[in-house]
């Protein structure tokens, strides 16, 4: 019988139709409810997915699987989209697939519609489909191949917004492909991206006054663990905000938020980073703080509280059972998938199962459906009020918006800093990650490449522009870029940066109060209009007079050291202690900057915690390497530009690499010309562990130099063995010929990339292209769909 009605499941989903099968024939659980259940939801119907919990991988967004993508293999097929009648037990399947997978159901305003995503097999790809809610004209709205479509959400406006793997950009402490945000209209026409920042943009829900709040995983200069919470937008991309979390160091992530109906007050889960998308649920209120502790009115498991703010990243992976997909059913009462069972540190999809249940904030944890596999997504299908419908904002012919601040001596962390002290703002932008290696560099995370010691970002510095005398500031920004800015004193040091990035779409002007301001405060009426104000914006000049480029440490900082350092500080194998700033490569970046940092010349956040630092806490003004340049150091005496470009390089956070891509996608860090049987080799012959040297808490300094190959420290112990020491050599001239052919990215210019970043980047091209082509459409008022 049961496979007489797995073909029913099947026909009828190629017809577009649907099946009611009782609840014997689906096999479900018996469940009797309570008389505190029945009264919540009697006469309701419910719509849930079932499926196995999605495999784990690095990252609790990593969860599409998609093909082509290095977890390609960990997409378990099975699923399906199925009603719950509460007061019959009765369900209807709607969708059923053997091979493919159902996710993220939505329902439309009216309650009559489903909109969800779906892929049919391993070898397809999640596009975005319709379905209504008897089951009749199924219908696909998303066609795009080789891209992910997820999340998606319908809007007041009558659009809908997803997740996309679009502009294919990867983690950047790791390799798995990242989503950003997208619009449509109803009919899949005239697709849109609305968010541009560098990771992961999902889970969108609608807030009573028409924004979409979504979380997002991104990171400036702070560590990847810490950096995933809440945020908010306009459905035209317009005015992204902080909402929740985005400071606060434990949970790992904030994610799956929906407000809850009559209140201010968001449901959401408190996950880790390290996990599935899943952890405590809990509940905020944002009136009182959008950080840590205090904002948090519930939550469950109760005694997960004490690891809010006080635990780490992963410290949610380890509670007594885990929530997702919350969904309010009214002020005291929700529905969420939990976890029936879970193995303690179970790391298989297989080591756990949840269900459908009824959380009440009297305490109530009532399981109401249970499948033979796991169930997530639960819906009632009902009519809901449509929030209000926010006029578009942004146009799609600019290629530039704009951003104004009001008075950067407003805001919090700004201790210290007089009035007039800031001169310049610093606009920076943090390009995203378009291609990843096999190995990597132990930075903070573990970069796919190496990029910089221990944080993840490539830095491009768009343009510096001044603070006028009442701190005000008002300047262009190209639009779609992910930016964040610096305040700099007089001699363009910085004296605080956020840690966080922003963006404008085209046209958009968006603003702020001043410096990392409270986001709770209510503006003061605003007194003389700002003098910055009352100009045109600032355009965008580049850095130094010249036009914007990814800044590189061996481009702009080596060729002051080689002037100005090395006669004093090479080399010497009579003096292993001295601070060598010769600009020699070395496997992962070049014996001056490893150098710099592991004898502590500089102070640096690296990949800092998730809280806001003080002023002149780091950087330029911070590290001993500007107490020498500013001295008088054995009489050197830099120009006022190559201090300048010093400040910068620290204020910079330190970067080395100007570009991901590189030409070893196998080798040591993604970086080393060497093989890996080359390394063993020279490990066996010199006794220096070369593995050990491949993270940013190495005590040892540069031992390589690809440059001179006889210099490297690593022969020390073997100078006077002939036999041993020339075949060393040998292997170190080897790196040297093919860092010669194929040079890895230290200087953008002098790149050639691997094969296979070819094609990646090739990929990324043709996404742009099509997004361009999009936007013109739209902008001539006419419609494009998905090829």
């Amino acid at each position: 019988m049961k496979s007489y009605y797995k073909f029913l499941i099947l026909l009828t989903f190629l017809c577009g139709g649907s099946i009611l099968l009782s609840a014997e024939q689906m096999d479900p659980k018996k469940i009797a409810l309570t008389p505190k259940a029945k009264e919540q939801l009697a006469g309701k119907q419910i719509v849930y997915v079932e499926r196995e919990q999605y495999a784990p991988d690095h990252h609790n967004t990593a969860t599409m699987f998609q093909k082509g993508e290095i977890n390609e293999d960990s997409f378990c097929p099975g699923g399906a989209l199925r009603i719950f009648d509460v007061n019959t037990a009765e369900i209807t399947t709607l969708i059923e697939l053997k091979d493919g997978l159902v996710r993220d159901p939505e329902l439309s305003f009216d309650g009559k519609k489903i909109i969800f995503s779906m892929r049919k097999n391993k070898d397809d790809f999640y596009h975005i489909y319709e379905i209504n809610t008897d089951g009749s004209e199924l219908k696909q709205l998303t066609f795009a191949e080789g891209v992910s479509d997820i999340d998606p959400l319908y809007l007041p406006d009558g659009g809908i917004v997803f997740s996309s793997t679009r502009q294919p950009k990867y983690c950047m402490c790791n390799r798995h492909i990242m989503c950003n945000l997208y619009r449509m209209e109803a009919d899949g026409a005239n697709i849109t991206q609305i968010g541009v920042s560098t990771l992961f943009e999902g889970h969108s829900s609608l807030l009573n006054d028409g924004r979409i709040l979504y979380d997002r995983w991104e990171y400036v200069d702070r560590n990847f663990g810490d950096a995933q919470g809440l945020w908010t937008v306009n459905p035209d991309g317009t005015k992204h905000s902080i909402y929740y979390g985005n400071n606060t160091q434990s949970p790992g992530g904030v994610i799956d938020a929906r407000q809850i109906p009559g209140t201010d007050q968001v449901i959401c889960i408190f996950g880790s980073c390290h996990d599935r998308p899943w952890g405590a649920l809990a509940i905020i209120d944002r009136k009182k703080g959008v950080d840590g502790v205090e904002p948090v009115v519930q939550i469950w498991p109760e005694d997960s509280r004490k690891l809010v703010d006080n635990g780490d990243l992963d410290s949610f992976k380890w509670i007594e059972y885990f929530f997702e997909d919350p969904y309010p059913l009214n002020e005291n009462f929700f529905l969420a998938s939990r976890t029936i069972w879970a193995k303690p540190g179970g790391w298989m999809h297989l080591d756990s199962k949840s269900g459908i249940y009824l959380i009440g904030r009297d305490g109530t944890q009532e399981l109401i459906i249970e499948g033979n596999r796991s169930l997530f997504d639960p819906m009632i299908i009902e009519p809901r009020p449509k929030p209000h419908a926010i006029p578009s904002n942004r146009n799609y012919t600019d290629k530039k918006g704009s951003f104004y601040v009001q008075n950067v001596y407003h805001g919090t962390h700004m201790k210290g800093v007089e009035p007039g002290t800031a001169k310049y703002l610093r606009v920076i932008e943090s390009p995203e990650k378009r291609t990843w290696t096999k190995n990597g560099w132990g930075g903070q995370g573990e970069q796919a490449p190496a990029v910089n010691w221990h944080s993840f970002e490539n830095k491009r510095i768009l343009g510096e522009v001044p603070v006028e005398e009442d701190g005000s500031a008002n300047f262009e920004v190209p639009s779609g870029t992910f930016v964040y800015f610096q305040l700099l004193d007089k001699d363009k040091k910085m004296i605080q940066s956020m840690r966080s990035g922003t963006m404008v779409m085209p046209g958009e002007v968006n603003g702020c109060i001043g410096c990392h301001e409270d986001r709770l405060s209510v503006p003061s009426a605003m007194g003389p209009k700002p003098l910055a104000l009352k100009k045109a914006p600032v355009k965008m000049n580049g850095w130094m007079g010249k036009a914007p480029r990814n800044f590189s440490f061996m481009e702009q900082v080596q060729p002051i050291l080689d002037k100005s350092c090395v006669r004093c500080h090479d080399f010497d194998q009579k003096n292993r202690d001295k601070l060598v700033l010769a600009k020699d490569k070395n496997p992962f970046f070049n014996a001056a900057y490893v150098n710099l940092y592991v004898k502590k010349e500089i102070t640096l956040i690296g990949g800092g915690p998730a809280q806001i630092q003080e002023p002149y806490s780091w950087g330029s003004h911070a590290s001993k390497l500007t107490k020498v340049i500013e001295g008088n150091h054995h009489d050197v005496k830099l120009s006022p530009k190559d201090k300048e470009i010093l400040y910068t390089w620290m204020d910079l956070n330190g970067v080395y690499y100007p570009v991901y891509e590189s030409a070893f996608d196998s080798t040591l860090a993604g970086r080393s010309p060497l093989y890996n049987y080359e390394i063993q080799e020279l490990i066996k012959l010199t006794e220096v562990n070369i593995w050990d040297l491949n993270h940013h808490g190495r005590k040892l300094t540069a031992q390589i130099s690809f440059d001179r190959p006889e210099v490297s420290p690593c022969l020390d112990k073997i100078r006077n063995n002939k036999q041993k020491y020339a075949r060393a050599v040998e292997i170190i001239r080897t790196g040297q010929k093919r860092l010669k052919a194929t040079p890895r990215g230290d200087i953008e210019k002098d790149l050639v990339p691997c094969e296979r970043h070819k094609a990646q980047l090739r990929k990324y091209a043709e996404r742009l292209k099509v997004e361009q082509q999009n936007c013109s459409v739209i902008g001539q008022g006419d419609k494009i769909y998905d090829k």
